[in-house]
């Protein structure tokens, strides 16, 4: 039996991994999935409950919900349309017969909130996080990263391979002939490999900063070339906007390889595939399934979801905060919500405890750090309110289904737009209520736990005060660390970029989270090396978490270092397939679970003395070699 001292995650999990079986729609299980499948459970026996028209709630937003989701549900009706409702949408598309004729269609395609490969986005200002501006941001790419386009890498083919053939087999469905669905996929095949020469990879694009690049307007006009952004962006707001933040400035400064003259075959074949694709989730059951074959592919999921999950979902999308707010006046008592906003409170004091007893910073420095901690906006359960746009999306019972959904389009896409040099919402939430997740907002210096998350192993009335130290407390102090790692430590307590470091702590600092990222760098999962560079910032996030958990736990009176340290480990188990487990470790900003487990512990003098680890054992970690930053 494995011990702790030789491997945490291991001697946690062990048993529960040879036991846990992956449902056959999902690419993993464990702690966070756990919980998500069972709000899935009862968000679904919940709303299959309305749809009977039993215990509907007396809420207008939530009888537009039970509407949109059955006509999702009906399935009759979706399988003898099959492609139809989008067949005119697609043919506006055919018609475009040049690039000019492109520019001219732009606003009308932007304006119903249809595929126009112009990437164009409202959202706060880095400089001036109150307020609302124009970003340009950059295209997609078909593998899940620009380093699968290596000619080496050993997935870049067979992926490519594998879209193209569940591609050709989707637009059979909407009617295209063979020649036809070879020739437009060849060319955004061609398209696609441009984008990737081009646009950030995964690891560039975790690096928050390197996304603020200011251009007049007239500068950014230059860098568009013959693609008519003015006369798209005047439409939209009514006037031409001064600068602009060009977000993947690589991109828009070789944007002639995608908006022009000689580059319209292509874009036009990009723009067929994403129409195409748009809306498979919407139509005939084996057009859903073609839509979702790829994600599956790559994922290695062996069974689509369900009809019911994918109605569900479908018609979640459109009303998530309200659905949200539903699950935390069920399952969200006042009890708990004031007892997570003293751990909340409890863990942003030690934080400050913490700041002020760093010995490798200046006293100026730690004292805008500390400004940084006292505003810091903590968002606990649910929102007090929900956005307006949701009393807008009234769904009628004898609507149409593509219809509602391209409604529901328009009116996201004007409500986008109409940010636009707006004070930000610093009410809003970027997740609703009934998603097990958590995060840090850099531009609004807020920290946000849904509902969802709120419950065992993370956190329970019913567990020690060690346990949910361990669980839901690490992850508070994560997302508090957040204000403080590679990213977050760039912004000010305004959440505008702006470097309030000395030069000299902001060195210190680096070395740091340069020992941080050397610790990870190299790991290996599915014989995919782990990014330590592309991970830093959720792993500093995880050691600063670690930290002041711990520092608070030893606080209670029953403390219990091996409990605490026990539902760490256990927060992190997860259970993968294997295609899914090497395409996270190559692409994703977080470490694999079991390394996050590992790793941030092995740094504590107290996990080794609780554990009595020695030189030899598995977890053991030199002194000198151990990195503790908050």
């Amino acid at each position: 039996m494995t011990q702790k001292k030789d491997n945490l995650y291991d001697a946690v999990n062990a048993e529960w991994e040879a036991q846990a079986v992956i449902p056959d729609d999902k690419p993993s299980t464990g702690g966070f999935i756990d919980l998500r499948d069972e709000v899935e459970a009862l968000m679904l026996e919940t709303t299959d409950e309305w749809l009977a028209g039993n215990n509907v709630p007396d809420d207008a937003i939530l009888k537009s919900f039970v509407n949109y989701h059955r006509l999702a549900s009906d399935w009759e009706q979706r399988d003898a349309k099959g492609a139809e409702p989008v067949k005119p949408l697609i043919a506006k598309y055919q018609a475009l017969d040049s690039f000019e004729d492109y520019n001219a269609h732009l606003v009308e395609l932007e304006q119903a909130g249809l595929p126009n490969a112009v990437p164009l986005a409202i959202e706060p200002d880095f400089k001036d996080a109150q307020r609302n501006v124009l970003w340009a941001d950059s295209f997609g790419t078909i593998l899940p990263d620009t380093t699968y386009y290596a000619d080496d890498h050993p997935q870049k083919q067979e992926l490519l391979d594998k879209w193209l053939e569940i591609q050709t087999e989707l637009f059979k469905k909407f009617g295209f002939d063979d020649a036809e669905a070879a020739d437009i996929l060849k060319k955004n095949l061609a398209f696609d490999a441009k984008v990737a020469k081009y646009v950030k990879s995964n690891e560039e694009a975790s690096i928050t900063k390197d996304w603020y690049h200011p251009y007049a307007w007239d500068e950014f006009v230059q860098l568009a070339g013959a693609l008519d952004v003015t006369t798209l962006v005047q439409a939209q707001i009514g006037t031409i906007p001064e600068q602009i933040i060009v977000g993947d400035e690589r991109f828009w400064q070789n944007a002639g390889e995608f908006f022009s003259d000689a580059a319209w075959p292509e874009l036009k074949a990009h723009l067929l595939v994403s129409i195409v694709n748009s809306f498979t989730a919407y139509l005939s059951e084996d057009i859903r399934l073609l839509g979702g074959a790829y994600g599956r592919y790559i994922s290695g999921v062996p069974a689509p979801s369900s009809q019911r999950k994918s109605a569900y979902y479908l018609a979640e999308g459109a009303f998530d905060q309200p659905l949200g707010l539903w699950y935390a006046g069920e399952k969200f008592p006042a009890e708990a919500k004031a007892d997570v906003e003293h751990k909340v409170q409890t863990m942003i004091n030690v934080f400050k405890q913490r700041l002020q007893a760093v010995d490798w910073l200046q006293d100026e420095t730690k004292a805008k750090a500390q400004a940084k901690l006292d505003v810091i906006t903590p968002h606990i359960g649910y929102p007090e309110k929900l956005p307006e746009r949701f009393s807008k999306r009234v769904v009628e019972a004898d609507d149409e289904l593509v219809s509602v959904a391209q409604k529901i389009r328009e009116q996201a896409t004007a409500e986008s737009w109409s940010r636009w040099n707006q004070p930000v919402d610093q009410t809003e939430w970027s997740m609703p209520a009934n998603m097990v997740n958590a995060y840090y907002s850099p531009q609004q210096n807020q920290i946000v736990f849904p509902a969802a998350i709120l419950q065992a192993p993370f956190y329970s009335l019913d567990q020690t005060a060690s346990q949910n130290f361990g669980g839901i407390g690490a992850v508070i102090a994560h997302e508090i660390s957040h204000a403080f790692d590679t990213n977050g430590a760039e912004f000010d307590e305004h959440g505008n970029l702006n470097n309030w470091w000395t030069e000299a702590d902001f060195a210190a600092f680096k070395e740091r989270t340069d020992r941080v990222v050397a610790q990870f760098d190299g790991l290996e999962v599915e014989d995919v090396k782990v990014n330590g560079t592309l991970t830093v910032s959720e792993n500093v996030a995880d050691l600063g978490g670690l930290a002041a958990a711990l520092q608070a736990a030893e606080l209670e009176a029953d403390f219990s270092a091996n409990e605490f340290f026990t539902n760490w480990a256990r927060i992190w188990r997860n259970k993968a397939r294997p295609e899914f487990a090497k395409m996270i470790a190559a692409t994703d900003v977080h470490a694999p679970s079991r390394y996050r487990a590992n790793i941030p512990a092995a740094n504590f003098e107290e996990f080794h003395t609780t554990y009595d680890v020695q030189p030899g054992d598995g977890m053991y970690r030199a002194p000198e070699d151990r990195v503790i930053i908050w």
